[in-house]
């Protein structure tokens, strides 16, 4: 338990912060969720179209230190290579 009232500030900080980090992290697995589901139906375009949107949330994680800069980008690379697979 915090004792300290700067101990108890940071207590309320992280939650608030953890709510805000919760909500982003969703919104990016939601975007790579719809490239997942392009990718599934085969729709090279969709495919496509739903990679450019997830890039920047994606860089945006990164920013926001959601996400590890690495594991932004080893995503993007992954999804980016079985987009490319589908129009080939």
């Amino acid at each position: 338990m915090a004792n300290s009232p700067q101990a108890k500030k940071r207590a309320r900080q992280n939650e608030r912060r953890a709510e805000v980090n919760k909500a982003r992290r969703s919104r990016i697995r939601t975007f790579l969720r719809k490239v997942e589901e392009a990718i599934a139906s085969g729709d090279s375009s969709a495919a496509a179209d739903a990679l450019r949107s997830a890039q920047p949330e994606l860089m945006r994680g990164v920013t926001k230190g959601i996400l590890h800069k690495n594991t932004a980008s080893r995503k993007m690379s992954r999804l980016s290579k079985r987009v490319k697979a589908l129009s080939a």
